[in-house]
């Protein structure tokens, strides 16, 4: 029997895009954050600890708190980890290792951030992002955390020793992976492995599952990656489907918000704007943090009409060539309260990036996400829950091609017209 999932995610969309790997496969998944609580129905509940932003310490803090609290015995544990190594993974990692030693009196985690569907691999305990070395990437350069991407490095500066299991070593069988993985729980707080395709992931998930079935490791393995390993856990399990949510449109037009600065969210909204029936509103940071109440009111009244009657509205931030990252934060908050109104007109949302997403949906009255389907890598498609009941596709700022928000749009409208996809 499949057994239940929580996953603990350092942001919105990354919680989405791990847990739509179960959903896909009948599981019910949900994504929740804040003060949500550990006692929901659904198999798998993904939790977004809305830590990218914070410090090592206070993302440790938040991880240590929210393991604690919404851990079950019985439930298997999943720390999804920004496959580009943005954010505080190794500090999260350990102390949600250390929340467990102190249930479970023990703590192992299998570490294999690969997602081959979106390009990044791992090679020799190094991350790698379409064949290249991840520190050469525009994703590298515009926010990092540690000084390379090579993993045990980054696990031993949060005080984890870790154990490299090359590619040759994944690949050689189902024993002598399990074998590797045993050797190198006796001797280290994580295991690290090489993958480059999802058959490498789905070797990795076979080993582990079979490795943590019983025996001591049974309650204390903690499974670390992005959503190409949750991926291939989910499909190692076998279960009956759950009734999946219908899904059915909002009384307006879909609204599209791209926070995001990567590149690839950027192209896709070149592409998008020049779609028919859709109204590209940029909007300019610095205006978004000045602009007085009227002049707030006028711009949104503006969209809002035309989402009323029934058009799609792309929203951007217009940030420069050289954002300030530190804004992040604080332009994400002034774009959900700047559209908070429209809430109430919605058909459908599109939202890239998790801050942008997470701000957004407070502002609406959201207070979860029931997950249906897999729009394509990476983009998950939900219903919001709450005060706003609306589909809703969530996308990591990096993930997709110039065409993923073009999809996005069009799939939205096939549910306004045509009913659930379900």
């Amino acid at each position: 029997m499949a057994r239940r999932w929580l996953i603990l995610a350092d942001d919105l969309t990354g919680a989405a895009d791990c847990a739509i790997a179960f959903a896909r496969r009948g599981r019910s998944a949900l994504v929740q954050w804040g003060e949500a609580g550990g006692e929901a129905e659904e198999d798998v509940v993904a939790h977004d600890a809305d830590s990218r932003q914070l410090g090592a310490a206070a993302a440790a803090a938040r991880h240590a708190a929210l393991a604690g609290r919404l851990h079950r015995p019985g439930v298997g544990v999943f720390k999804k980890i920004d496959s580009t190594l943005r954010g505080q993974p190794a500090a999260e990692l350990a102390a949600t290792l250390a929340a467990m030693r102190e249930r479970t009196g023990a703590g192992f985690g299998i570490l294999a951030p690969a997602f081959p569907a979106t390009g990044r691999t791992t090679r020799d305990g190094r991350i790698l992002v379409a064949g290249g070395p991840l520190e050469d990437t525009e994703l590298w350069r515009r926010d990092h955390t540690y000084p390379t991407g090579a993993l045990p490095a980054m696990l031993a500066g949060a005080g984890l020793t870790g154990t490299v299991i090359d590619l040759a070593t994944v690949r050689r069988g189902a024993e002598p992976l399990r074998e590797a993985l045993a050797a190198a729980a006796r001797t280290s707080s994580v295991a690290v492995l090489d993958a480059e395709e999802d058959d490498d992931l789905a070797r990795i998930a076979a080993a582990g599952l079979a490795l943590g079935a019983q025996g001591p490791l049974r309650e204390s393995l903690v499974w670390i990656g992005s959503a190409g390993l949750a991926h291939a856990l989910a499909a190692a399990e076998t279960t009956p489907p759950a009734p999946r949510p219908t899904v059915a449109s909002g009384p307006g037009g879909t609204l599209v918000v791209v926070g995001s600065l990567a590149a690839a969210s950027r192209a896709a909204a070149r592409k998008l704007a020049g779609e028919a029936r859709l109204r590209h509103v940029p909007v300019a940071a610095g205006w978004l943090l000045a602009a007085g109440e009227a002049e707030r009111v006028r711009w949104c009244d503006r969209v809002t009409a035309r989402l009323a009657v029934g058009d799609d509205v792309l929203v951007e931030v217009e940030t420069g060539d050289a954002p300030d990252l530190r804004l992040g934060p604080r332009l994400a908050e002034a774009l959900g309260a700047l559209l908070a109104p429209a809430g109430r007109h919605l058909g459908g949302l599109v939202a890239t990036g998790g801050e942008t997403a997470a701000a957004l949906l407070a502002h609406f009255g959201v207070d979860g996400l029931a997950l249906v389907d897999e729009i394509e890598a990476g983009v998950a498609l939900g219903l919001t829950r709450g005060r706003v009941t609306v589909p809703i596709v969530t996308k990591a700022g990096a993930f997709g091609t110039e065409d993923t928000l073009l999809r996005a749009v069009h799939h939205l409208r096939a549910i306004r017209h045509e009913g659930s996809p379900t």
